[in-house]
């Protein structure tokens, strides 16, 4: 699976349902997902994932990125009730972060030659926290009626079935390790842009960096470039929409500093 340089699958509850329409589930499984519910999915594929692939153990990397997230946490006002966030750094090649419901946040090292600040990373995080913090995966969860029992039960049962595990992986925006990519929606994901940098600008990050973060995901290119770029906005689009809400971002930036959120990641 390492050899698939994709990036940002973000917690893709989606997967769930694009998948699951057709199968044949388990008996009872349908209905809506509590916060948490869907905490509790999360912090079991958070394990498993911990069990698979090794944690970072360089000391500069982890409070790099322990910094930089921290820093974003602290001005997310996170309606699903999570306050304490676990954040681990991946020993992984491919450029992947990711955020799960019950307050869980992977940073694979692959990450950091694409996002090559703490601006760029800023942006990054940002988006994965909106996805979580809009509650998408669970929206469409619930739409769907998947889980009539609730996701408790349907983690027990399909974490530990190997015929469902890598698409309740997927689900759970595991795909990058799983093999199987399913991504938001394009309205969701431009949500989370505009939300990741707000968040970055509030804490006190250079808005500005997020447009250089998207060029540097264009210019992967080929096999490299992250397989969502095929699905949702495209670069220039994305890039479009973030430099509409740049006047605004810069400002809530500025306030910031003056506020003393100046981060200084390394």
């Amino acid at each position: 699976m390492k050899t698939r340089n994709l990036f940002m699958s973000g917690i893709l509850i989606s997967s769930f349902l694009v998948y699951f329409a057709c199968q044949s589930l388990p008996a009872g499984l349908s209905g809506g997902a509590s916060d948490e519910d869907m905490a509790k999915l999360g912090a079991q594929a958070f394990e498993e994932l911990k069990k698979k692939t090794p944690a970072s153990t360089d000391p500069a990397i982890n409070a790099y990125v322990r910094c930089v997230a921290n820093a974003v946490l602290k001005v997310t006002d996170d309606p699903t009730g999570v306050k304490d966030w676990e954040i681990v750094v991946f020993q992984d090649p491919t450029a992947n972060a990711f955020a799960l419901p019950g307050g869980k946040i992977g940073v694979h090292t692959g990450l950091l030659p694409v996002a090559t600040n703490q601006d760029m990373l800023a942006t990054v995080l940002g988006h994965e926290i909106g996805h979580v913090i809009k509650r998408h995966g669970a929206t469409r969860m619930q739409g769907g009626g998947l889980l009539e029992k609730g996701v408790e039960v349907a983690g027990n049962m399909i974490l530990g079935d190997s015929a469902y595990k890598e698409q309740a992986m997927a689900a759970l925006g595991m795909g990058v390790n799983y093999g199987v990519v399913m991504p938001f929606t394009r309205s969701q994901e431009s949500q989370a842009d505009l939300v990741g940098l707000d968040l970055m600008a509030k804490a006190g990050f250079n808005p500005g960096q997020s447009i250089l973060l998207w060029k540097n995901m264009s210019a992967l290119g080929g096999k490299k470039q992250p397989a969502f770029l095929s699905d949702h906005p495209s670069n220039e689009n994305r890039i479009k929409d973030l430099q509409g809400a740049m006047p605004k971002a810069m400002q809530q930036m500025a306030a910031a500093n003056a506020q003393g959120r100046t981060p200084n990641c390394r």
